[in-house]
Formats: C-alpha cells, sequence, structure tokens
C-alpha cells in the first residue's frame, strides 16, 4: 500500500483577518445595518467566526450589534 492512500489530504487555506481590527475599528454599531448584513447567512443567523473571520473580542461586539439591531426591529429575526 502507498502512504498517501492512508493519510486524509489537508487543505491548506489562507487565514482570514479581521476587517474589524484592519479598520481599526473600537465599538460596532448597531445602527450600521450594512456593515452587520455582511455578517449574517441568507437563512438569518449569525455567522460564525471560523467563517466570517473575525477576531474573538469583534465577534462579540459583533453578535451583541446584531441582537440589538434585531430587537428594535432594524434587523429580521429570521430570512424573508
Amino acid at each position: 500500500m502507498s502512504d498517501r492512500s492512508e493519510r486524509p489530504m489537508r487543505r491548506r487555506t489562507r487565514k482570514k483577518s479581521c476587517q474589524f481590527c484592519i479598520d481599526k475599528v473600537q465599538v460596532i454599531e448597531y445602527k450600521d445595518i450594512s456593515k452587520l448584513k455582511r455578517f449574517l447567512s441568507e437563512r438569518g443567523k449569525i455567522v460564525p467566526r471560523r467563517i466570517s473571520g473575525n477576531c474573538a473580542k469583534h465577534q462579540r461586539q459583533m453578535t451583541v450589534a446584531i441582537k440589538r439591531a434585531r430587537h428594535i426591529a432594524l434587523m429580521p429575526f429570521s430570512a424573508e
């Protein structure tokens, strides 16, 4: 047997960088709907960190901002 058939192939992907850190954003505003919509799936769910590329600090702030925007009806809770 060959060694290649025994080992699964790993994909090498580039590490995503946090867009908020690049722009040096200190606080994520819940009123900035256009920026927050990028981090929602087509079903209206919040995209996880490993997909969005956010750092932990900004992912938490973004989640709170989306939840606040949903609560005051600036964003929908589910897909339309």
